[in-house]
């Protein structure tokens, strides 16, 4: 169903199914608010829908239902199709990490009794959104022994929360004459952490020797132990349902994991497939997709090509190669959701509105397609004949009015396999903002969307 929209064709039952899944999907973002702790949850998931980790496994057959982790921050999950792996793959392709605020190296000072760590901002961030609210810790503190040190402050009721200031009304003459670019500065962005209440340490009682002091006997970590550590400042809270009638959902993080949550439970629902299908939830996105953990790393095709072996008792290059130029994807990735309070940067006959199902991106970049995937039109008829026979909700876009800005997603580095791949995923209003705004609708229609992907494409 292009175009229209989802609320209106529910019946009671599926009215209560959309809301049953957005249950589900709270829960998981609000517990996985990093990268590292959507690994985590994703894999827990798994596990409950009796997929096992690929190294107990030394061959592969068909139904067998496996997932793969790489350095705490990719998560890979597949089942084994009917037809050989080297016959290509279904992917369904997400990102976990999303925009925020990271703990430098050497973070902790003392200004006027007010203890504060130094951040550096992660991703596209608009600064003046991220002050005056209430933030949580999260993140892993490795120490020189070996041992990794779990940190999560400030999403239990019980927790204290942190918070970064911002200048009063009342003296802020010269500061409301800034552009909104630098009204607040990327240094400006310290985090509160504690302030007035002293410890003494060499002969001295200061603000940030109590910090220490705090963390010593909380995690037994020592000031050196902040280069190797892993912090990031996230919003504190829960995800919750946004409006009288609970249509949509509020809450951080939204970009990318509400893609990566419908993305997994559309293959943790899926059996008996002909081709094998597989879940890839990717980190560095909002950087570039760089690094070991990033779309650019070789880990998922290196872990292709170890399947292929496991289940072909041998392997060659060409196989891998042969695997990719069969395979189809789904960049699944968030779409900018028209706001009718900013319609100037929009092109309406060209833009996703919440409510009316999974949006496709046939393609994004900024200017002149710069970055882009621009799926091959071929393909795009393939989705649409597979989203109109189940009834699937669904919507094309392009980011925002031609020359208005721009953006981009892992589509083009999977398409350097000569696969097939497009955008898909679930509009979203306030995109980057601590908290992000989606339609309930969209998510369902998205997750059943994913679901008829990796059953139908070939």
């Amino acid at each position: 169903m292009y175009n229209k929209n989802a609320w209106e064709k529910y019946t009671a039952k599926e009215f209560d199914a959309v809301m049953e899944f957005s249950e589900g999907y709270k829960n998981y973002l609000t517990a996985s608010k990093t990268e590292r702790e959507m690994v985590i949850s994703s894999v827990e998931l798994a596990k409950k829908y009796g997929y096992k980790d690929i190294k107990e496994f030394k061959t592969l057959k068909t139904g067998d239902k496996v997932y793969a982790t790489n350095k705490g921050k990719n998560f890979a999950a597949f089942i084994i199709g009917k037809k050989s792996i080297k016959e290509g793959l279904n992917i369904l392709g997400a990102h976990i990490d999303s925009p925020r605020l990271d703990i430098k190296e050497n973070p902790l000072y003392e200004d006027n009794n007010i203890a504060y760590l130094d951040t550096h901002y992660y991703g596209g961030i608009i600064k003046y959104q991220w002050v005056t609210r209430p933030m949580a810790l999260h993140g892993v503190i490795c120490k020189k022994d070996g041992t990794n040190v779990i940190v999560n402050i400030g999403e239990d009721e019980n927790d204290p929360v942190f918070c970064i200031s911002d200048l009063l009304v009342h003296l802020s003459q010269d500061k409301l004459t800034k552009t909104a670019a630098k009204a607040v500065e990327g240094e400006d962005l310290d985090l509160i952490i504690g302030g007035g209440i002293t410890f003494k340490e060499d002969d001295k009682k200061t603000v940030k020797a109590n910090i220490l002091n705090i963390l010593k006997q909380k995690y037994g970590t020592d000031e050196e132990d902040f280069v190797s550590a892993e912090l990031e400042v996230v919003p504190a809270g829960k995800t919750r349902d946004l409006g009288l009638d609970r249509s949509m959902v509020l809450g951080y993080g939204q970009d990318d994991k509400v893609c990566s949550y419908t993305s997994l439970m559309a293959l943790l629902d899926s059996s008996d497939l002909e081709r094998t299908s597989s879940v890839y939830l990717v980190d560095k996105e909002e950087v570039g997709s760089i690094g070991a953990t990033g779309a650019e790393s070789k880990w998922y095709f290196n872990l292709v090509a170890r399947m292929i072996a496991m289940q072909e008792g041998n392997y060659n290059e060409l196989m891998l190669i042969d695997c990719l130029e069969k395979t189809f994807m789904l960049s699944s990735d968030v779409s900018a959701g028209y706001d009718p309070l900013y319609k100037g940067v929009f092109e309406a006959k060209n833009a996703s509105y919440l409510g009316n199902g999974i949006t496709f991106n046939k393609y994004t970049g900024a200017r002149g397609k710069s970055g882009c995937n621009d799926a091959m039109p071929e393909y795009v008829a393939k989705i649409r004949k597979i989203m109109d026979d189940n009834n699937i909700n669904y919507q094309t876009a392009e980011l925002g009015r031609v020359d208005a800005g721009g953006g981009g997603t892992i589509a083009y580095i999977m398409g350097n396999y000569n696969m097939n791949v497009i955008d898909a995923g679930v509009p979203v209003l306030s995109m980057h903002a601590p908290q992000e705004i989606t339609s309930k609708a969209d998510i369902y229609e998205a997750y059943l969307g994913y679901k008829a992907f990796i059953k139908n494409i070939k």
